[in-house]
């Protein structure tokens, strides 16, 4: 059994709209209408993790990551590029306009580092910076 993402065309050659995730056997998958992508449940980051219970956190186990990131609905699946022999990777919605996807990780950063006070803060678009989310 593996996951797989339907990808819907869009706009851009390139770029495909995940629209549903499966878990499925190769079998099943192709005989199903579409293009369907096979993604992994343990890939976050262009990193593998090990699995582990749900109340643990996650462990880099030296494995070979799968397109980046496991695919979500509404992630973009793009095949402009190719990691270790293998074409495309999937990647969330941009979060905010003046987010960098970090082609590196596939994950969107902001353009200002997080604060590492400890203190909880919020992105503001419009200031381009991060704001201390008040405690009750």
């Amino acid at each position: 059994m593996a996951y797989f993402a339907k990808c819907e065309a869009t706009s851009e050659a390139s770029k495909f709209l995940v629209t549903e995730v499966i878990a499925a056997d190769q079998e099943f998958v192709d005989t199903q209408p579409g293009m369907w992508v096979q993604t992994s449940y343990n890939t976050y980051g262009n990193v593998h993790y090990a699995p582990s219970p749900p109340a643990e956190p996650h462990t880099p186990d030296g494995g070979t990551p799968l397109r980046a990131n496991y695919a979500g609905i509404g992630y973009t699946y793009d095949n402009s590029y190719v990691i270790d022999g293998v074409v495309g990777v999937f990647y969330a919605p941009q979060p905010y306009p003046s987010w960098i996807l970090n082609t590196s990780t596939f994950l969107w950063e902001a353009p200002v580092p997080y604060p590492t006070d400890g203190k909880l803060y919020e992105w503001d678009e419009a200031t381009l910076s991060w704001v201390l989310v008040p405690t009750p």
